[in-house]
């Protein structure tokens, strides 16, 4: 564990199981996207009615907004809160492409600011970077249409500012993905989550939108706790708060990024590459994972009877190795926090591979087989890695 999350600090989690269990007619779409009747159109007519269904998710940037405003405050650099716009986005369209939806996303947001600490600013920011992202999809035949949002001024409860966001989208029932396909002899793909693709302006670390209570309080100096008492919560021990070496404006061995930067890159979406890949092999699909809370251990909570081998994985990206060596945290545990490299998995039969691989290359995207699907009587995950072999 981290020294975060040692002394019993850590962020809640999910019954899985039980969420899966609710879902609606069996099915088992990822992530907490959840499959209803189609409301909102006129059942009553051939067109519609129960052949379609409604898919919806609510998520946010998370306490990622929260090193953007002390790297904001630190730096100058307003632009940084467009980066958070687009990790409130991506964080649940990025769960809805698991699911089959690719196309005609509705979206609405939600801002909750301490408008003492957040000014208009930095809310025009929010919404430029919105705009900016929503341009970005169309751009790859990807539409958002934006319902608009609301800012909240609720200082009493937030010190700083949360962004979040609500998606929905209409599918048909029988284009609904489920990882209830994945099979014994299955290979899994994994879509990297660092580089840079064809639609991102600048080198992405990887590290997506999940577990920065550790990227935070393990690698930023204990200076920040001293000068921003408004990030972090009081009762914490103190020796849990900002116990790091590292300052945001320090170089992080990647050209042209600071620490700050690093730790910030915008989640990466997989949307355009997942929408060809969808649109090519939709029914020789077994399963689409988004590796997000869980990182690499995920798939557990949506197989039975599979072992899940991952043997052949992406070299850690930097901001990974940056975050253990700053944590102390077992490698074991990395692993089963963040993606450590990739953060989208395909499992489908051997037979289609090249072609996916070859979709992603058109995006420049780097993705390969990291692992395969073997038949066992518990499901179980292994992990092997250049730290260790893991058991799960």
């Amino acid at each position: 564990m981290s020294k975060y999350e040692q002394r019993g600090v850590s962020t809640s989690k999910i019954d899985i199981k039980n969420a899966v269990q609710n879902y609606d007619q069996g099915l088992y779409p990822l992530s907490f996207c959840k499959v209803i009747p189609d409301v909102l159109t006129d059942s009553k007519k051939n067109l519609f009615g129960p052949s379609y269904c409604n898919i919806m998710h609510n998520n946010g940037a998370g306490t990622k907004a929260v090193l953007a405003y002390l790297y904001w405050k630190e730096t100058g650099d307003i632009s940084v809160w467009r980066g958070i716009a687009q990790d409130a986005i991506v964080m649940s369209i990025d769960d809805m492409v698991c699911t089959g939806a690719t196309d005609n996303f509705l979206l609405t947001t939600a801002i909750k600011r301490n408008r003492f600490r957040i000014p208009g600013e930095v809310i025009a920011e929010i919404i430029q970077g919105t705009t900016d992202f929503i341009q970005a999809m169309a751009e790859e035949k990807i539409n958002i249409s934006h319902a608009g949002g609301e800012t909240h001024d609720i200082g009493d409860i937030v010190k700083t500012i949360l962004v979040d966001s609500t998606l929905s989208a209409r599918v048909k029932r029988n284009d609904v993905l489920t990882c209830g396909r994945i099979q014994p002899g299955d290979v899994v793909i994994g879509l990297a989550s660092f580089g840079k693709t064809r639609y991102e302006k600048s080198y992405n670390s990887g590290i997506g939108s999940t577990g920065f209570a550790s990227a935070r309080h393990d690698v930023l100096s204990k200076e920040y706790a001293e000068r921003y008492p408004e990030t972090f919560d009081s009762q914490i021990p103190e020796e849990l708060v900002f116990s790091g070496s590292k300052h945001l404006t320090d170089p992080s061995g990647i050209d042209g990024l600071n620490i700050g930067q690093l730790l910030l890159s915008p989640a990466r979406t997989y949307a355009p590459v997942l929408k060809a890949v969808l649109e090519n092999f939709r029914p020789s699909l077994h399963g689409i994972l988004h590796c997000s809370g869980g990182g690499q251990t995920k798939v557990l909570d949506f197989v039975s009877n599979i072992h899940i081998i991952k043997d052949k994985l992406f070299s850690i990206p930097p901001v990974f190795s940056l975050i253990q060596q700053e944590s102390g945290t077992p490698w074991e545990e990395m692993y089963s926090t963040f993606n450590m490299g990739h953060r989208m998995e395909i499992y489908v039969k051997e037979n289609i591979v090249e072609d996916i691989l070859k979709i992603c290359q058109f995006f420049d995207l780097e993705a390969k087989v990291i692992g395969h699907c073997e038949e066992a009587p518990n499901k179980t995950l292994t992990i092997e890695s250049p730290h260790g072999k893991f058991v799960y």
